[in-house]
C-alpha cells in the first residue's frame, strides 16, 4: 500500500489548454460582470487571464488560446442618412485593439487572429424588420441605428481546429478546455477524445444545445468573482 501511494504521488501534472472564443467570451462576460461596460480592455484581459487559472486549478497550465478577429478598418456611407461611416475610429475598433494588447502582455497567451469580412451590404435590424412587416412603421422611419454592415469572421473556427488537433496528435496537453458556446467544435473535440484528451466545455452560465454535451468530457460551471456594480445589486 505504501509503494502504491508512493507511486501516485509520482504522477506527472495534469497539462491544460485552455482555448477561448473570444467573440463569445467578450458577449458573455459583458452580460455576466460588465453591463455597464465600464470595465478597461485591461481590466478585462486581467479577468480573461484569471479565468484561464482558475479553470487550471492546482494543473500545469500549458497556454491560452485565444481566438479573434481584427476589428475592421473601413468606411461605408449609412444608407439612411447618407453619412461617412469610419469603422477604424469606432468604440469597438479602440476596445479590441487595446484589449488584444494587453493580452499580448499576458505571459502564457497566444492570440489568434483572423479576419472579419464585409459583404457590402446594410442589414436592417431583426427587431426592425418584425414592425416593419407588422406595419407599425414604415420605411420612411428608419433612422441611421436601424441598420448595420454585414460583417463575418472568417477563418476563426479553422484555426481553433487546428489547434486542438495539433495539441491532441502532438500529445503535448492531457486536457483541452473550450471557452465556447455552439457546435462548431463538434468534429476537433471528437478527434480529441479519439487521441485520449479529455475534453471540458465552459460555456460561461450560456445555455447550450442537450446534445452537445455526448460530445465532450464535463462541463465547467467556474465562475470570476469580481467587484463589479452588478454583482452588488
Amino acid at each position: 500500500m505504501e509503494r502504491k501511494r508512493k507511486h501516485l504521488h509520482q504522477l506527472p501534472p495534469t497539462k491544460i489548454a485552455v482555448l477561448v472564443d473570444g467573440g463569445f467570451f467578450i458577449k458573455r462576460f459583458n452580460a455576466l460582470y460588465n453591463k455597464q461596460q465600464t470595465l478597461s480592455p485591461e481590466e478585462i484581459a486581467d479577468s480573461l487571464h484569471n479565468l484561464a487559472l482558475r479553470l487550471t486549478g492546482n494543473n500545469t497550465l500549458y497556454r491560452i488560446f485565444y481566438y479573434d478577429c481584427i476589428p475592421l478598418n473601413k468606411k461605408f456611407h449609412n444608407p439612411i442618412t447618407r453619412k461617412a461611416v469610419d469603422f477604424g475610429k469606432s468604440e469597438e475598433h479602440t476596445f479590441r485593439c487595446a484589449f488584444f494588447d494587453a493580452l499580448r502582455r499576458k505571459r502564457k497567451v497566444a492570440l489568434r487572429l483572423g479576419t472579419l469580412k464585409d459583404s457590402g451590404n446594410w442589414m436592417i435590424r431583426p427587431d426592425v424588420t418584425k414592425k416593419l412587416l407588422k406595419g407599425d412603421i414604415e420605411i420612411k422611419d428608419l433612422n441611421e441605428d436601424d441598420v448595420y454592415m454585414e460583417i463575418r469572421q472568417k477563418g476563426i473556427d479553422m484555426k481553433i481546429g487546428v489547434d486542438i488537433a495539433s495539441l491532441a496528435l502532438k500529445r503535448l496537453v492531457d486536457t483541452i478546455i473550450l471557452v465556447a458556446g455552439d457546435a462548431d467544435f463538434v468534429p476537433a473535440a471528437k478527434l480529441a477524445r479519439r487521441e485520449g484528451i479529455d475534453f471540458i466545455l465552459h460555456p460561461m452560465s450560456a445555455h447550450i444545445d442537450p446534445s452537445l454535451f455526448e460530445h465532450v468530457d464535463g462541463l465547467s460551471s467556474v465562475r470570476l468573482h469580481l467587484k463589479t456594480e452588478e454583482q452588488s445589486d
